[in-house]
């Protein structure tokens, strides 16, 4: 039987391990092997979400081990770190608890199939001090831990007294993940006069947002990004456009004009690459993302036995751009991948890839939703906000738990998780 082997449980690989398990694993078509490092799934659009303490992981994370037992596939907790493509054997790092000590030894899994899905960290640009000062939201690890600093910060403002002094905030990167993460803050920041901290509220939040580029949200159209940067100057978000950043230090981030802008919380966000790791490997052609290299299959141009999706995927299209690191794009190569791994068995010709943009949205807490819809689904772009393009918003996640869990299990999920938002906490305290 053949050993289909996954690295890594993010959004296109849970997709693929679902899809695999039901045509390949139940059929006994196929053993099918999930690798993470994490023992929870957080969909990665909802970090953000995760770091300003509106959603749990608990009620919004799915437990690979407890997924893989209702869907019939296997499940290893471990950190990938080498791959041996002439013996198709993979390398697992020790497993580690908290004080140092080991819980599993280093493993190797043989595969006949690899599918790297290892999703994307972010790129600081060799800008110094970053890594020591900044907190990145790159996985629900590094969410939580800005949680836990934001609670902190919060309490201490509050208990102090004083009601002149406010918490400084700035966050590097003007994308999805900087702008909706702004407003989120702000959204917190009134919340937490109703957990406790009467003393608390936007008012005390100074939030600074900062972009290299001439404007925030450079990939989606203009338009939206205006609309967005009126909704975030208007709750009070200093917007720093045309601003490049030099250097993190305690105090805050150093501009390329010398300007110090101090803050009590720094946030990188500024762009993201696959991870070093891959291009250290030195096993496959990257790009200047570090992402590998696909072939119209989306199989690694060296080896056709290892296969890339998500953000590790370094996929040309025609017209000379890559396909961007997008949860839609990732879901789409998991379609692509699930496909021809049961064609592979089958013995019929391979599919090729093709990546359809289906629009963006980008959603500022309660103040406003914007976006755009294109590709299939309308012959031009077509500019949305508001109610129709919340709704948009959550319906992409619905279909992301539709993938996961089945229909019927989504259904119960998605319902679960509204009871939970009407008669549960709206601001996470731990």
């Amino acid at each position: 039987m053949k050993t289909i082997v996954i690295v890594g449980g993010g959004a296109g690989g849970l997709e693929l391990v679902t899809r695999l398990s039901k045509t390949l694993g139940r059929k006994n078509l196929a053993r099918i092997v999930l690798v993470d490092r994490s023992r929870t799934h957080v969909w990665k659009p909802l970090l953000h979400e995760v770091a300003a303490g509106v959603i749990d992981k608990t009620s919004d994370g799915v437990e690979y081990a407890m997924h893989a037992a209702r869907h019939g596939y296997t499940f290893q907790w471990g950190n990938l770190s080498a791959i041996d493509p002439e013996h198709n054997t993979i390398t697992l790092d020790p497993l580690l608890d908290d004080q140092g000590r080991e819980i599993l030894p280093s493993r190797e899994l043989d595969y006949d199939e690899l599918v790297l899905a290892i999703g994307s960290v972010s790129n600081d640009f060799g800008t110094p001090g970053v890594s020591q000062h900044c907190y990145l939201l790159d996985a629900l690890p590094q969410a939580e831990r800005f949680h836990k600093a934001l609670l902190n910060q919060l309490l201490r403002l509050h208990q102090l007294g004083d009601p002149d002094k406010a918490l400084q905030v700035a966050i590097v990167g003007g994308g999805a993940t900087g702008t909706e993460l702004a407003a989120q803050l702000h959204h917190v920041a009134n919340l937490a006069r109703h957990y406790g901290m009467p003393m608390m509220s936007a008012k005390r939040l100074k939030l600074t947002l900062i972009e290299a580029g001439p404007r925030i949200l450079p990939a989606l159209p203009a338009r939206i990004a205006a609309k967005a940067k009126h909704a975030l100057t208007r709750i009070g978000v200093d917007v720093l456009e045309n601003t490049r950043v030099s250097e993190a230090t305690e105090q805050g981030f150093v501009t390329a004009a010398g300007e110090v802008l101090a803050a009590d919380l720094m946030v990188w966000a500024a762009g993201v690459k696959a991870p070093d790791f891959l291009a250290a490997m030195d096993l496959f052609d990257i790009n200047r993302a570090q992402q590998i290299r696909v072939t119209p299959t989306l199989q690694s141009t060296r080896y056709d036995t290892i296969w890339a999706i998500g953000d590790c995927c370094g996929f040309e299209q025609a017209d000379g751009s890559w396909v961007p690191p997008r949860a839609q794009s990732a879901h789409q190569m998991a379609t692509t991948v699930a496909n021809n791994l049961r064609r592979q068995v089958q013995g019929k010709p391979l599919l090729s890839y093709h990546y359809t943009d289906y629009g963006s949205l980008v959603h500022l807490s309660r103040y406003s939703t914007v976006g755009s819809l294109m590709g299939k689904l309308t012959n031009s772009s077509m500019f949305i906000e508001g109610h129709i393009a919340r709704l948009m918003y959550i319906s992409l996640y619905n279909l992301h738990q539709f993938a996961v869990h089945g229909w019927l299990k989504g259904v119960l999920v998605l319902l679960n998780r509204k009871i939970g938002n009407i008669v549960g906490a709206r601001f996470k305290l731990h």
